[in-house]
Formats: C-alpha cells, structure tokens, sequence
C-alpha cells in the first residue's frame, strides 16, 4: 500500500517561510533592540542596585504587548495589517524592546536578596501588566460599539 500525503496545498505560507514577514519581524526587532540600548545607556545605574530602566522596559513592554494582541484578536482574523502588526510590533520591535536575557544577567548581578525581589517583582507585576493592558483594550473596543 502506497503511502500519499493527506496534507493540502494551498498558496498562502506561513509567516517563518515568508520573506517579507520575516522581514517585518527583523526590522521590528532591530527599532526595538536599538530603543532599548539607547535607553540603557541614557540611564546607567550602579552595579548591585534595582536596574529600574530594564524592569520599566519590561512592564512597559508587557502591557502594550497585552493590549496589541487584545485590540488585534477583537479586530478580525489574523491577516494582511493586522498580521503585520503582530508580526511587526508585536513579535519584532516589542520583542526586541523587552528582554529577557538583560533581565536575567542583571539578577545574577545584584546581592541575592535583591536578586530574588527584583525576580519575582518583575514576573508578578509584568503579568500584571499585560492583564492590564488586555483590559485595557476590551475596554477600548466595548466603549467603540463592539460586544465583547
């Protein structure tokens, strides 16, 4: 018995084989990566202290990343500029704005107590921050007529 592929062919491919939409994510990414630095480097601090221009990048990052994806999925389907946004904005230059990996070797920098407080502030209150930003986003479509 001959093995054949139930898989369909169609004409759309998804977003990691798209060059243009990987495009999209790069130059998003590379706006935010360079925001970031400059942000950094604009307000060093100390060795050892609350790195306060990560942790705020970081919460900023999570609530407009919350409330991008809410405003997109009320929106419509996940096509043309509302992919783009996603792809853009969201995966690209707030995925490039926020990091993770500053946000980890700064913690292995700081006395243990603080590290553990930076840690677990940052977690909490970044979820925090992208519950709000969803709210904040329903909020938006209810009071533009949508039902929610």
């Amino acid at each position: 018995m001959a093995l054949t592929s139930t898989r369909r062919h169609t004409t759309t491919r998804h977003a990691h084989r798209n060059p243009f939409l990987l495009g999209t994510v790069f130059v998003g990414g590379a706006c935010g990566t360079a925001i970031r630095s400059l942000l950094e480097d604009a307000f060093s601090r100390p060795t050892g202290s609350w790195p306060w221009i990560t942790f705020a990048i970081n919460v900023i990052g999570a609530f407009v990343l919350g409330f991008l994806l809410e405003a997109l999925v009320r929106s419509g389907e996940d096509s043309g500029g509302r992919r783009l946004a996603r792809l853009g904005v969201g995966t690209g230059l707030l995925g490039g704005f926020t990091t993770y990996s500053t946000f980890m070797v700064e913690t292995t920098k700081l006395p243990w107590p603080v590290a553990v407080g930076y840690a677990v502030t940052s977690v909490v209150v970044g979820a925090l921050a992208a519950w709000a930003g969803i709210r904040a986003a329903r909020s938006v479509t209810l009071r533009g007529g949508e039902n929610a």
